[in-house]
């Protein structure tokens, strides 16, 4: 009977070692090879890359935008900003104009 004992205390300090042994290969796989593992850290970084070069582009079309509007304010209009606009929107044209008709594609 003790040799029962002794075998079953082996059996079950190998079954956690076991365990043990099995989580830390699952977490370390996955370390490695996992969505935001060393794995795909470079994927990661090309994405880094390509949105700050998004962003950059969309700062200065923000810029841009911002100096569009700030002509447009009420306190101070560009009046050939305001004639264009409104040429633009009412679709009118002055007689000095040269207007270009474009065929529809």
């Amino acid at each position: 009977m003790v040799s029962r004992a002794r075998l079953k205390a082996v059996l079950t300090c190998i079954a956690l070692y076991a365990i043990a042994a099995g989580f830390i290969a699952y977490f370390g796989i996955n370390a490695y090879t996992g969505r935001y593992g060393l794995d795909a850290r470079v994927d990661l970084d090309q994405e880094i890359a390509a949105r700050t070069g998004e962003l950059a582009e969309l700062k200065t079309e923000r810029l841009k935008l911002e100096q569009r509007v700030s002509s447009l304010r009420s306190d101070r209009v560009d009046p050939d900003m305001l004639d264009e606009q409104a040429r633009l929107q009412l679709g009118y044209a002055s007689p000095r104009d040269l207007v270009r008709m474009l065929p529809a594609n």
